[in-house]
């Protein structure tokens, strides 16, 4: 089973959905995990409600979306795979540094400690300023691949980088192999 889990940057989801919908397609099993903003907030992307609904019947599965659900997503039910998509600057920040304090953030620390890879498709307007450090110390870590991202307006939001979501399926199967897609910056 692969964990799939999202966090803000809501006007990713669209391109996200569809990835998780091909990996489903592909035959995998999908856990879904929100982080609580997700869990607790409507937006002009879509209603929170609604998107609990669309991954419950997309996977068969409830999302995760509490600290206390998400913690036994490690010895005690593991997955193969972990994606965070998309994966904010806050959550970028958080895993670099060990912070614990959301339900996306426990399962990956759970994930992690089984040593089993944790792909992270970033969506953060500071990504080339004050998460470039964090990005940095992620990408030293065993078992932490990224799906290669772009600049996705250099000209307005010259600091943002933006998954290509597009890859996923490719780094799912090169994480699978204990490697990284190459270039992760395009």
């Amino acid at each position: 089973m692969i964990g799939f889990a999202l966090c803000g940057s809501f006007c990713t989801h669209e391109a996200v959905l569809k990835q998780l919908k091909a990996l489903i397609a592909q035959g995998e099993e999908i856990l879904p995990i929100i982080s609580e903003t997700v869990y607790h907030t409507d937006t002009r992307f879509g209603k929170a409600e609604e998107l609990c609904r669309e991954l419950t019947e997309l996977t068969g599965h409830f999302p995760v979306h509490t600290i206390l659900g998400a913690e036994p997503l490690g010895p005690q039910t593991p997955l193969e795979l972990l994606i965070i998509a998309p994966c904010t600057g806050n959550t970028l920040a958080k895993l670099a540094q060990g912070i614990t304090d959301t339900c996306v953030c426990m399962a990956a620390k759970a994930h992690l400690r089984c040593d089993r890879p944790l792909i992270l498709a970033p969506a953060s307007n500071d990504a080339l300023s004050a998460n470039l450090e964090n990005i940095a110390q992620l990408l030293k870590r065993k078992n932490i691949y990224f799906v290669p991202m772009i600049q996705d307006d250099p000209q307005k939001k010259p600091h943002s980088l933006v998954a290509d979501f597009s890859l996923l399926e490719s780094v799912v199967a090169k994480a699978r192999e204990g490697k990284q897609i190459r270039p992760i910056f395009r």
